[in-house]
Protein backbone atom coordinates (compact mmCIF):
# COMPACT_ATOMS: atom_id res chain seq x y z
CA UNK A 1 0.00 0.00 0.00
CA UNK A 2 1.63 3.58 -1.12
CA UNK A 3 0.55 6.94 -0.05
CA UNK A 4 0.15 7.93 -3.83
CA UNK A 5 -2.04 5.36 -4.96
CA UNK A 6 -5.07 3.93 -2.52
CA UNK A 7 -6.44 0.82 -3.12
CA UNK A 8 -10.40 -0.01 -2.26
CA UNK A 9 -11.60 -3.57 -2.17
CA UNK A 10 -14.76 -4.15 -3.73
CA UNK A 11 -17.40 -7.28 -3.51
CA UNK A 12 -16.31 -9.89 -6.12
CA UNK A 13 -19.30 -11.52 -6.96
CA UNK A 14 -23.38 -11.70 -6.01
CA UNK A 15 -25.75 -9.04 -5.25
CA UNK A 16 -23.20 -7.09 -3.13
CA UNK A 17 -21.26 -6.49 -6.41
CA UNK A 18 -24.00 -5.91 -8.25
CA UNK A 19 -25.62 -2.87 -5.93
CA UNK A 20 -21.86 -1.54 -5.21
CA UNK A 21 -21.21 -1.08 -8.95
CA UNK A 22 -24.39 0.43 -9.57
CA UNK A 23 -23.87 2.90 -6.57
CA UNK A 24 -20.98 3.86 -8.09
CA UNK A 25 -21.97 4.33 -11.31
CA UNK A 26 -24.94 6.58 -10.25
CA UNK A 27 -22.35 8.59 -8.45
CA UNK A 28 -20.41 9.07 -12.40
CA UNK A 29 -17.68 6.58 -11.50
CA UNK A 30 -17.15 3.54 -13.86
CA UNK A 31 -15.58 -0.26 -12.20
CA UNK A 32 -13.79 -1.32 -15.30
CA UNK A 33 -11.64 -4.90 -14.56
CA UNK A 34 -8.40 -5.24 -15.54
CA UNK A 35 -7.74 -8.24 -17.95
CA UNK A 36 -10.71 -10.66 -18.37
CA UNK A 37 -13.90 -9.27 -17.12
CA UNK A 38 -13.42 -11.71 -14.17
CA UNK A 39 -10.45 -9.95 -13.16
CA UNK A 40 -9.57 -9.60 -9.19
CA UNK A 41 -8.58 -5.93 -10.29
CA UNK A 42 -9.47 -2.95 -11.66
CA UNK A 43 -9.49 1.07 -11.44
CA UNK A 44 -12.41 3.27 -10.38
CA UNK A 45 -12.65 5.49 -13.83
CA UNK A 46 -13.08 9.79 -12.14
CA UNK A 47 -10.95 9.02 -9.16
CA UNK A 48 -6.93 9.35 -9.65
CA UNK A 49 -4.85 7.10 -8.39
CA UNK A 50 -7.46 4.71 -7.34
CA UNK A 51 -6.97 0.95 -7.82
CA UNK A 52 -9.55 -1.94 -6.92
CA UNK A 53 -9.42 -5.44 -5.55
CA UNK A 54 -12.23 -7.72 -5.89
CA UNK A 55 -12.99 -9.91 -2.97
CA UNK A 56 -15.55 -11.54 -0.89
CA UNK A 57 -17.12 -9.63 1.72
CA UNK A 58 -15.47 -11.52 4.13
CA UNK A 59 -11.65 -10.97 2.92
CA UNK A 60 -12.25 -7.74 2.54
CA UNK A 61 -12.80 -7.24 6.41
CA UNK A 62 -10.10 -9.06 6.98
CA UNK A 63 -7.99 -7.00 4.77
CA UNK A 64 -9.31 -4.04 6.46
CA UNK A 65 -8.23 -4.93 9.35
CA UNK A 66 -4.71 -6.07 8.37
CA UNK A 67 -4.21 -2.67 6.61
CA UNK A 68 -3.69 -4.43 3.03
CA UNK A 69 -6.67 -1.84 1.67
CA UNK A 70 -6.99 1.56 2.23
CA UNK A 71 -10.86 1.18 1.98
CA UNK A 72 -13.58 -0.78 0.67
CA UNK A 73 -16.82 -2.01 0.47
CA UNK A 74 -18.34 -4.79 3.01
CA UNK A 75 -21.54 -5.93 5.70
CA UNK A 76 -20.73 -4.04 9.21
CA UNK A 77 -22.04 -7.53 10.65
CA UNK A 78 -18.62 -9.41 8.92
CA UNK A 79 -16.40 -6.03 10.06
CA UNK A 80 -17.44 -6.05 13.82
CA UNK A 81 -17.00 -9.89 13.73
CA UNK A 82 -13.49 -9.33 12.46
CA UNK A 83 -12.34 -6.50 14.76
CA UNK A 84 -13.56 -6.06 17.82
CA UNK A 85 -12.36 -2.68 18.56
CA UNK A 86 -13.21 -1.29 14.80
CA UNK A 87 -14.07 2.15 15.81
CA UNK A 88 -10.79 2.41 16.87
CA UNK A 89 -8.94 1.10 13.80
CA UNK A 90 -11.76 2.01 10.69
CA UNK A 91 -13.90 4.92 10.08
CA UNK A 92 -17.49 4.09 8.89
CA UNK A 93 -17.78 6.01 6.00
CA UNK A 94 -20.89 5.94 5.22
CA UNK A 95 -23.58 3.67 5.06
CA UNK A 96 -25.07 2.24 1.80
CA UNK A 97 -28.38 1.50 1.81
CA UNK A 98 -27.98 -2.17 0.72
CA UNK A 99 -27.24 -5.68 2.12
CA UNK A 100 -29.82 -5.53 5.34
CA UNK A 101 -29.11 -8.31 7.73
CA UNK A 102 -29.54 -8.40 11.54
CA UNK A 103 -27.52 -10.34 13.73
CA UNK A 104 -29.75 -12.25 16.13
CA UNK A 105 -30.50 -14.75 18.45
CA UNK A 106 -33.02 -17.31 18.30
CA UNK A 107 -33.96 -19.79 19.91
CA UNK A 108 -36.96 -22.61 19.39
CA UNK A 109 -40.49 -21.52 19.38
CA UNK A 110 -41.23 -24.42 21.78
CA UNK A 111 -39.45 -22.59 24.49
CA UNK A 112 -42.59 -20.66 25.16
CA UNK A 113 -41.36 -19.02 28.43
CA UNK A 114 -37.90 -17.34 27.16
CA UNK A 115 -38.36 -14.32 25.55
CA UNK A 116 -35.48 -12.68 26.24
CA UNK A 117 -31.66 -12.62 27.32
CA UNK A 118 -32.20 -13.06 30.95
CA UNK A 119 -34.64 -15.86 30.47
CA UNK A 120 -31.57 -17.53 28.55
CA UNK A 121 -29.42 -16.98 31.36
CA UNK A 122 -32.15 -18.98 33.41
CA UNK A 123 -32.64 -21.32 31.05
CA UNK A 124 -28.84 -21.86 30.48
CA UNK A 125 -28.30 -23.16 34.65
CA UNK A 126 -31.72 -25.03 34.89
CA UNK A 127 -30.08 -26.81 31.52
CA UNK A 128 -26.68 -27.58 33.41
CA UNK A 129 -28.47 -28.67 35.83
CA UNK A 130 -30.03 -31.33 33.91
CA UNK A 131 -27.63 -32.12 31.13
CA UNK A 132 -24.31 -31.75 32.91
CA UNK A 133 -23.20 -29.76 29.52
CA UNK A 134 -23.55 -26.12 28.89
CA UNK A 135 -26.26 -24.44 26.48
CA UNK A 136 -25.09 -25.11 23.13
CA UNK A 137 -25.12 -21.61 20.88
CA UNK A 138 -24.25 -22.29 16.84
CA UNK A 139 -22.90 -19.69 15.30
CA UNK A 140 -20.49 -18.40 12.31
CA UNK A 141 -20.41 -15.21 14.46
CA UNK A 142 -18.36 -16.06 17.53
CA UNK A 143 -16.52 -12.43 18.48
CA UNK A 144 -19.84 -10.55 18.44
CA UNK A 145 -21.88 -13.47 19.98
CA UNK A 146 -19.09 -13.83 23.24
CA UNK A 147 -19.29 -10.02 23.06
CA UNK A 148 -23.19 -9.37 23.19
CA UNK A 149 -23.47 -12.38 26.02
CA UNK A 150 -21.20 -10.96 28.06
CA UNK A 151 -22.58 -7.67 28.11
CA UNK A 152 -26.12 -9.16 28.41
CA UNK A 153 -24.78 -11.41 31.88
CA UNK A 154 -25.57 -14.89 29.70
CA UNK A 155 -22.11 -16.79 31.05
CA UNK A 156 -24.13 -21.09 30.53
CA UNK A 157 -23.19 -21.21 27.36
CA UNK A 158 -20.90 -22.66 25.18
CA UNK A 159 -20.01 -22.00 21.31
CA UNK A 160 -20.42 -24.82 18.64
CA UNK A 161 -18.90 -22.72 14.91
CA UNK A 162 -21.15 -23.42 12.17
CA UNK A 163 -19.95 -24.52 8.77
CA UNK A 164 -23.45 -25.20 7.17
CA UNK A 165 -27.13 -23.58 7.84
CA UNK A 166 -26.77 -22.43 11.20
CA UNK A 167 -30.84 -22.08 11.22
CA UNK A 168 -30.59 -26.15 11.17
CA UNK A 169 -28.73 -26.53 13.91
CA UNK A 170 -31.39 -27.37 16.92
CA UNK A 171 -33.65 -29.41 14.48
CA UNK A 172 -30.36 -31.35 13.91
CA UNK A 173 -29.71 -31.82 17.60
CA UNK A 174 -26.18 -30.07 17.39
CA UNK A 175 -27.28 -26.94 19.32
CA UNK A 176 -29.95 -25.30 21.41
CA UNK A 177 -29.77 -21.81 19.96
CA UNK A 178 -28.63 -19.94 17.35
CA UNK A 179 -26.86 -16.44 16.68
CA UNK A 180 -27.72 -15.61 12.52
CA UNK A 181 -28.10 -13.13 10.62
CA UNK A 182 -31.98 -12.66 9.14
CA UNK A 183 -33.24 -10.36 6.65
CA UNK A 184 -37.28 -11.43 6.82
CA UNK A 185 -37.46 -13.82 9.58
CA UNK A 186 -38.69 -16.09 7.51
CA UNK A 187 -36.16 -18.83 7.52
CA UNK A 188 -36.01 -18.70 11.07
CA UNK A 189 -40.09 -19.07 11.30
CA UNK A 190 -39.81 -22.28 8.59
CA UNK A 191 -37.32 -24.11 10.95
CA UNK A 192 -39.73 -23.00 14.24
CA UNK A 193 -37.42 -20.23 15.58
CA UNK A 194 -37.80 -17.12 16.89
CA UNK A 195 -35.74 -13.78 17.73
CA UNK A 196 -35.78 -12.93 21.42
CA UNK A 197 -37.22 -9.45 22.41
CA UNK A 198 -33.61 -8.16 22.95
CA UNK A 199 -31.97 -10.39 20.88
CA UNK A 200 -31.01 -8.36 18.08
CA UNK A 201 -27.41 -8.11 18.28
CA UNK A 202 -27.01 -5.40 14.94
CA UNK A 203 -28.53 -4.08 12.76
CA UNK A 204 -25.77 -4.50 9.50
CA UNK A 205 -26.09 -3.03 6.41
CA UNK A 206 -22.92 -2.40 3.45
CA UNK A 207 -21.04 0.29 4.54
CA UNK A 208 -18.02 1.63 3.46
CA UNK A 209 -15.12 1.54 5.77
CA UNK A 210 -11.39 2.73 5.46
CA UNK A 211 -8.94 3.61 7.85
CA UNK A 212 -9.23 6.25 10.24
CA UNK A 213 -5.68 7.55 9.36
CA UNK A 214 -7.26 8.47 5.92
CA UNK A 215 -10.58 9.56 6.97
CA UNK A 216 -9.93 13.56 5.70
CA UNK A 217 -8.27 12.31 2.45
CA UNK A 218 -9.49 14.26 -0.32
CA UNK A 219 -10.59 11.55 -2.68
CA UNK A 220 -12.43 9.73 -0.49
CA UNK A 221 -14.01 13.09 1.29
CA UNK A 222 -14.89 13.44 -2.50
CA UNK A 223 -15.64 9.76 -2.99
CA UNK A 224 -18.19 9.84 0.33
CA UNK A 225 -20.26 12.89 -0.95
CA UNK A 226 -20.52 11.81 -4.58
CA UNK A 227 -21.81 8.56 -3.21
CA UNK A 228 -24.24 10.33 -0.56
CA UNK A 229 -25.47 12.77 -3.74
CA UNK A 230 -27.14 9.80 -5.10
CA UNK A 231 -28.62 7.70 -2.08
Amino acid sequence: MTTSCLTIALPSKGRLMEQAEGLFERAGYKIERAGAARGYRGIVTGIKDMEVAFLSSSEIAQALKDGTIDLGVTGEDLLREKIGDVDSILDITMRLGFGPADVVVAVPECWLDVATMSDLDEVSVAYYATHARRLRVATKYVGLTRRFFASMGVTGYRIVESLGATEGAPAAGTAEVIVDITTTGSTLKANQLKILDDGVILKSEAVLACSKALAGQPRIVDLRDRLESVL
